[in-house]
C-alpha cells in the first residue's frame, strides 16, 4: 500500500479529519453526497509507516484519522466541516466516547491556509452557537503526512457490518449525537448552491468575443499583464473581485494590500473553495499558480512573503478580475457579501 493516496482527477479534493475510531468517521463521511472515498489511517505523529498496534499503544504521536476524497463541485469543504461536528464530541480532548487516549483525540488537519481559515471559522461559529456548554477542544493543525491504515481497517463497516454495528452502538457515539443534534443530525449537507451552479466557463468562441485580447491572453493562455499599468493595482474602493470569465467570487477589498509590485495583492481568498493552486515550473523556477475552480482561469501566483494574518501574497492579474463595488453587490447578485463591509462601510483598502 502506498504511503498516501494521490488525487485521482482534477475535480477531486482532499480533507483530513480525526474523530476517534476511524471506522466510524470513515463510514459517516462515505455516506455524504459528493464524497468519493474516505481512507482510514494515521496522522500527526513522528513514526514512519506506523502500524495499528503502534498507534493504539499511544507512543507514536499519531491519531486515528480519515482522509476524505471529495468532489468540491458537489460538496464543499465547509459542508464537510459542518458534517464533521455532527460525528464527534468536540469538547472532549482526551479521546472520543469509549476510545480514550491521545491517539483518539479530535483533530482537523489542514492542507493549506484556505482550509485552515475555513476550519477556524467553522469552529468559531460552533462555539458561538451555544450548543455546547464546554469549550470546543478540537485541534486545528497542519497535515504533515498521512499514512493509510492496514487494509483490514478500510471499509470496516462494509466488511464486518455486524461487528461494526455492535461496536458503534456500545461506544455511545450515536446516543450522544442524537441527544445533542436531534433532527438536525440527519439533514444532508448542502450541495453546490444555485449560486455556485451558475459559475461556468463559456465556450471558447464566446470568450473570444466577450474578453479583451489581454483578458483572453491572461486567463486562457497563462499570460501576465504589465505591472502598474492595469485596472486594479491601485483600486481602493470597498467591494469584491470576481472571475472575469465565470463570475465566481475570488477576493475582497478587505484582504487587499499594497505589495509594491504593481499588481493587485491579497492576503487570502474570499471563497477558498473557488481557488485552485498547482505547481508552475515555467521560467525555470517553481512557483504556485492560482486558478479559479469553475472558470479555470489563470489568475496569477501565490507567494509566502505577505503580511499577517496569513503571511501569503496572492499576486493576481487585474485582467482576470472584475471589480464589483460595495454599492452594486446586491444588484449584481452578490448581496451576501455586504456583511463584509457592515462594520466600517467606508473602510478603504490597506
Amino acid at each position: 500500500m502506498s504511503d498516501s493516496k494521490p488525487l485521482q482527477a482534477e475535480h477531486e479534493a482532499v480533507a483530513t479529519f480525526a474523530g476517534g475510531c476511524f471506522w466510524c468517521v470513515e463510514s459517516s463521511f462515505e455516506h455524504l453526497p459528493g464524497v468519493i472515498e474516505a481512507v482510514s489511517g494515521y496522522a500527526g505523529g513522528h513514526v514512519a509507516h506506523p502500524t495499528y498496534k503502534q498507534v493504539s499503544a499511544g507512543g507514536t504521536g499519531h491519531v486515528e484519522s480519515v482522509q476524505v476524497h471529495y468532489d468540491p463541485s458537489v460538496i464543499s469543504y465547509d459542508a464537510l466541516l459542518d458534517a464533521y461536528w455532527k460525528m464527534i464530541n468536540p469538547t472532549d480532548s482526551g479521546g472520543q466516547f469509549v476510545d480514550r487516549g491521545n491517539q483518539y483525540r479530535p483533530v482537523i488537519f489542514y492542507a493549506d491556509e484556505a482550509q485552515k481559515r475555513a476550519a477556524e471559522q467553522s469552529r468559531d461559529r460552533l462555539a458561538a452557537s451555544g450548543r455546547f456548554d464546554q469549550p470546543i477542544a478540537v485541534e486545528i493543525r497542519p497535515l504533515d503526512r498521512f499514512w493509510p491504515a492496514e487494509e483490514y481497517h478500510q471499509d470496516y463497516y462494509k466488511k464486518n457490518p455486524l461487528r461494526y454495528k455492535f461496536y458503534r452502538y456500545h461506544s455511545g457515539r450515536d446516543q450522544f449525537l442524537e441527544k445533542v443534534w436531534g433532527d438536525e443530525l440527519h439533514k444532508q449537507p448542502a450541495h453546490a448552491s444555485e449560486k455556485t451552479a451558475r459559475y461556468e466557463k463559456p465556450p471558447d468562441d464566446v470568450l473570444k468575443k466577450r474578453l479583451s485580447p489581454l483578458q483572453y491572453e491572461v486567463t486562457q493562455e497563462n499570460g501576465t499583464e504589465p505591472p502598474f499599468r492595469n485596472a486594479y493595482w491601485n483600486e481602493h474602493r470597498p467591494g469584491i473581485y470576481v472571475d472575469v470569465v465565470s463570475g465566481e467570487p475570488l477576493f475582497s477589498s478587505t484582504d487587499k494590500f499594497d505589495s509594491g509590485t504593481g499588481w493587485p495583492s491579497f492576503t487570502r481568498p474570499l471563497e477558498p473553495e473557488n481557488i485552485v493552486t498547482r505547481a508552475d515550473h515555467r521560467l525555470f523556477v517553481t512557483r504556485t499558480e492560482v486558478r479559479s475552480r469553475h472558470g479555470d482561469s489563470h489568475l496569477g501566483h501565490v507567494f509566502e512573503d505577505g503580511p499577517p494574518p496569513t503571511g501569503l501574497r496572492y499576486c493576481i492579474n487585474s485582467a482576470a478580475l472584475r471589480f464589483i463595488p460595495k454599492e452594486k453587490l446586491a444588484a449584481e447578485g452578490y448581496g451576501k457579501y455586504l456583511k463584509l463591509f457592515a462594520d466600517n462601510a467606508d473602510e478603504a483598502t490597506r
